[in-house]
């Protein structure tokens, strides 16, 4: 239990650690700095903290996964998916911070991305992971007594629109010092409680997923001295439904991953309405939780209840198991 429980939480935890007060003075001297939207006032003293800081929790993740590759071969497809995605969060992110180009990549050049690393894993999964595509059904019994969900050729499609949404819900939580890490440290931990429960094989990297966030938690939470980016955002929502689908447990995202879901949502629904009505909006802002930051919440607030509303909703997916 310690092997690939404990170890892999303290090692990841250690490199995220160790890296901090090495990466963000380096990223801060490249002057690799946040820019602020101007309608949040109380944000604009952010403006040139350093991001990219996703890399920090990449290498404790990446390092530890290293370690327990060859004995838990599970662990690969959800680090490839990770990775895949965080090396477009790296692109997007160099451009808009270093290159300088305001908007990163374009929105189509995003969208072929996440659809090329989204497309090679269902790939793997139909052709080589040996897992079905159904999913198990909460409160239904679990997993040996449970009602699994087959939607047959209709599983794919679905798929793309559940790891699509999670990587970008998870992107738009990245809004707030620490709530990301806060929300994404606890999925994390669900899914390891699962992944031990059911001897899954995959716990060595949900672990290392907790260590390495707590580990950036150290320098992200208020005030943060740097930001993860989309670098990290990307890489985080990848993971989880990842680890959800290698579990067989995509539905369970809407439980715990609920945040994530209501952040996208929040957005698209401000988008859509604004072009329909000519200029009205729902939301004060988009993503939501900058909603309750302009209705009088402070900043640590937002995170708390955002985290405990998640930790709520992890228990509750634990019930439905």
């Amino acid at each position: 239990m310690a092997q690939k429980v404990i170890f892999p939480v303290l090692i990841a935890f250690a490199i995220t650690a160790v890296l901090g007060p090495v990466v963000i003075p380096v990223l801060r001297r490249l002057k690799i700095g946040q820019t602020e939207r101007e309608e949040l006032k109380s944000h604009l003293k952010k403006a040139g903290t350093p991001t990219m800081g996703g890399l920090m929790i990449l290498a404790g993740i990446i390092v530890t996964s290293l370690f327990y590759m060859k004995d838990y071969p599970k662990i690969i497809p959800i680090l490839f998916v990770t990775m895949g995605f965080a090396i477009i969060g790296f692109l997007d992110d160099y451009l808009k911070v270093v290159l300088r180009r305001s908007d990163g990549l374009l929105p189509w050049q995003k969208m072929l991305g996440q659809i090329v690393v989204t497309a090679i894993f269902i790939f793997y999964m139909i052709k080589y992971s040996g897992i079905s595509l159904t999913m198990l059904v909460p409160f239904t019994g679990g997993f040996e007594k449970g009602i699994y969900l087959d939607l047959g050729w209709f599983a794919v499609p679905v798929m793309f629109l559940a790891i699509i949404g999670t990587v970008n819900g998870a992107n738009f939580t990245d809004g707030l010092d620490g709530l990301a890490s806060s929300v994404t440290v606890l999925i994390a931990t669900f899914f390891t409680v699962v992944a031990i429960g059911t001897n899954s094989g995959i716990e060595p990297i949900t672990c290392a997923v907790v260590g390495a966030l707590l580990g950036f938690l150290l320098f992200n939470v208020y005030p943060a001295s740097v930001f993860m980016g989309d670098t990290g955002s990307l890489a985080l929502g990848g993971f989880v439904a990842a680890t959800a689908y290698m579990m067989q447990m995509p539905i369970f995202i809407l439980i715990v991953a609920l945040i994530y879901w209501v952040e996208l949502l929040s957005v698209m629904i401000q988008v859509t309405y604004f072009k329909k009505t000519g200029g009205k909006r729902i939301f004060r802002m988009a993503p939501i939780h900058h909603h309750f930051e302009l209705g009088g919440w402070s900043e640590t607030r937002v995170v708390a209840v955002f985290s405990i509303v998640t930790a709520l909703l992890c228990l509750v997916g634990l019930l439905a198991l």
